[in-house]
């Protein structure tokens, strides 16, 4: 078989990882030597293996790492770069083919891109906190710059010229006297023996200034988006195997229940064939197919007894966080010393948990052979799925493989690997394949939430409007984006843990959302009480830089000084900046309020962007409003309500997030700074949402809400 049967080009219908995925989980070193095709590539077995190694720093710099474990030349022309990374709809895919065809100085469409997969990638590190662009991105870049010198030192051996007469053009050095090319696909089987190949990447090496840029900073398409928008494309929860079963796990009846006894021989009477399994407090079952499962699963719960223990309810969460904290909250240093503060002002804000709500919940394959465990799953972690599928299973690492294809969503939610580690115990019992999709109804309450947080804020100011002191306190939620960006006398943050009673994690941005809404609507509140409109009174609390940058060109875009003068009630006007992970942002918003039914209208955002050198603009602005969308929800509808350890609104009928019919007038602009180096964008664009709604609605109606979701009825 030809190799270009197996690994498709860009833009065929199947891509080189959608492959992969379905390849045998035993395959051997051979098998995938040929199946890859001719070229240079190199596989090691054992703990030694470069797909296991460790990266130096979060994100994947990738500095310990040979030029053989980032790319493969084949002799067809084609060019595989290997990346720990996942893409799960926000763009990785198309950054990274991007970062390799600038350096390789070769066609975008020759570059494919084989990700997370565990026996076959080198660690990059959890796809996270906007890491993929500046980390993973200059790695990619470093080992093709690596093999674009290769090649030029090669051509010139070859020809016998000096090195710097040469140079690479459009995947190939040419002669310079000469009608002759020496291409990649010319030198890969050369590179066998060369040792350049075995070694680690330069770090040293010149990279394209972004004034160079032929292939990053243009708008490359999704190499699979044909696939993806003709729904041919194979998610987590669209993989088969061969004899297939369905599991189903038992859920206690509410968070911190504990399984006091159950019928195991109940889901057999209910459906015969079934496989049951119970390993400490796991139960689940197994059959061959998802209504089998069901029904024997309901038959074992059923038989279940349990033993509650009494739990907090989401309307005495902010008490119980603030009793539950993990250390003293610390005082106000300031309070003593500032005693010439002409006012002094404080405040509490709150927000509530929320969930990811992804658009395809958790979903894992697993399936045992002689040589270990292989899982297919959505996560944005495999190496850190895989160690965690190794520990509870008792299993090496080396004997689990973590594969991942593009899946639909995780917004910092799919970072562990339950649903893996449930099917691969259904599985190991079954003796077959098994998989687990999680419910919605299971996404929304087993799944881990956004921290719910309170916040204490304080400040003085002086007789002219200044900050003279800041003292902000963070119970619980984290320290992302912790300390303010202002210019103020003194300051002091503080993240205090509390103990949560919901399972927590990563959400989007983190605590950088929480930390903006209860900062920004604070400088809201301050300059009114100096009495200053709140545009001038973060600029002169702002010195010259990208974030005074964004918000000037954002109350110009907006037109702020002329609209304010025209509000009236009903109509409200609010804006909010911050910056977070190496990028910046501002955001102006018109609200319309409904008194009557209590309704809040965002009716239009307009927002300012910066991050950098924009590697793909289409992309980047497809991140930037789906941050906003997202950043509605959980800023006016979003909260997970429990009472009693059970969750009360764990459906989408019941747990509001935006619709269509919701959407405001968007005016997006993105701040190209080619000076700076390249910045995620997948993070920072929702954190000044919220905080700007909640300022316009303040403006519309002159009551100050410091809860989120924000709602008239909680008006403090």
């Amino acid at each position: 078989m030809k190799p270009d049967a197996l690994i498709p080009r860009t833009g065929d219908s199947t891509t080189s990882e959608a492959w992969f995925a379905n390849a045998s989980p035993a395959m051997d070193r051979r098998e995938f030597l040929h199946q890859l095709g001719v070229g240079v590539f190199w596989m090691v077995t054992g703990t030694s293996v470069w797909a296991q190694a460790r990266r130096p720093t979060a994100g994947g710099a990738g500095e310990r790492l040979p030029l053989q474990a980032r790319l493969h030349l084949g002799e067809d022309g084609s060019i595989t770069v290997f990346c720990g990374k996942v893409e799960c709809g926000q763009g990785a895919r198309a950054e990274i083919v991007q970062a390799a065809a600038e350096e390789l100085r070769v066609p975008a469409e020759i570059v494919h891109v084989l990700l997370a997969d565990t026996a076959k990638v080198p660690d990059d590190g959890i796809t996270a906190g906007s890491r993929t662009t500046p980390q993973t991105v200059p790695a990619i870049r470093r080992a093709a710059a690596a093999a674009r010198e290769w090649l030029r030192q090669t051509a010139a051996k070859h020809w016998g010229v000096d090195l710097s007469e040469l140079e690479v053009r459009n995947g190939a050095v040419r002669h310079p006297r000469e009608d002759r090319r020496f291409g990649y696909s010319d030198a890969a089987r050369l590179a066998v023996e060369d040792p350049v190949w075995q070694q680690a990447v330069p770090t040293d090496l010149p990279l394209a200034a972004p004034v160079r840029w032929q292939v990053m900073g243009q708008s490359l398409p999704r190499p699979n988006a044909r696939e993806v928008v003709t729904g041919q494309y194979r998610y987590p929860s669209d993989l088969r195997r061969p004899g297939l079963f369905y599991g189903a796990v038992l859920r206690p009846p509410a968070f911190g229940a504990r399984l006091v006894s159950v019928d195991l021989e109940a889901a057999a009477r209910a459906v015969p064939g079934v496989v049951t399994v119970r390993e400490d407090s796991f139960v689940g079952v197994a059959a061959a197919t998802s209504a089998e499962a069901r029904r024997a699963l309901a038959a074992l719960a059923a038989t279940a007894r349990w033993g509650e223990s009494s739990q907090p309810s989401s309307r005495t969460i902010y008490d119980h966080l603030r009793r539950e904290v993990e250390e003293p909250v610390p005082p106000n240093p300031f309070r003593e010393e500032f005693t010439s503060a002409v006012r002094e002002w404080r405040a509490t804000y709150r927000l509530a948990y929320v969930q990811h709500v992804p658009l395809e919940t958790r979903a894992a394959l697993a399936e045992w052979t002689d040589q270990g465990l292989t899982v297919w799953m959505g996560t944005q972690n495999p190496f850190g799925c895989r160690a965690e599928l190794a520990r509870a299973l008792g299993l090496p690492p080396e004997q689990v493989r973590v594969i991942v294809p593009d899946f639909g969503g995780g917004f910092g939610g799919k970072h562990t690997a339950e649903a893996g580690i449930e099917a691969a115990r259904l599985a190991r019992a079954a003796r077959r394949p098994v998989l687990m999709h999680w419910s919605r109804e299971e996404e929304f309450v087993w799944a881990y939430y956004r921290p719910a947080a309170v916040i204490d804020v304080e400040a003085g100011l002086d007789a002219s409007g200044h900050i003279m002191y800041w003292h902000f306190v963070n119970m619980n939620s984290g320290r992302a984006a912790l300390d303010t960006p202002y210019a103020v006398g003194r300051s002091h943050c503080r993240h205090v843990p509390a103990r949560s009673p919901l399972r927590q994690g990563s959400y989007r941005a983190l605590a950088a959302t929480a930390n903006h809404f209860a900062r920004e609507s604070a400088m809201d509140e301050l300059a009114a009480l100096a009495g200053l409109d709140p545009l001038d009174f973060r600029l002169r609390h702002l010195p010259t830089g990208r974030l005074r940058t964004v918000l000037e060109e954002v109350a110009r875009r907006f037109r702020w000084r002329e609209r304010i003068r025209s509000a009236h009630r009903g109509v409200g006007f609010g804006l909010a900046c911050g910056t977070e992970k190496g990028s910046f942002v501002a955001t102006c918003v018109e609200v319309a309020m409904d008194e009557a039914t209590a309704e809040i209208r965002v009716r239009e955002v307009v927002q300012v962007f910066e991050c950098g050198a924009i590697v793909n603009p289409e992309n980047l602005l497809a991140q930037v409003e789906g941050c906003i969308l997202m950043g509605l929800g959980p800023a006016l509808w979003e909260e997970i309500r429990f009472t009693q350890g059970r969750v009360v609104n764990g459906t989408l009928s019941r747990y509001r997030v935006p619709r269509f019919s919701d959407l405001p007038k968007l005016e997006i602009h993105l701040l190209d700074r080619p000076e700076f180096p390249s910045a995620g964008g997948g993070e920072t664009p929702i954190v000044a949402v919220a905080p700007a709604i909640a300022n316009a609605v303040a403006r519309a109606t002159g009551r100050r809400i410091r809860h989120m979701p924000i709602r008239l009825d909680a008006a403090a």
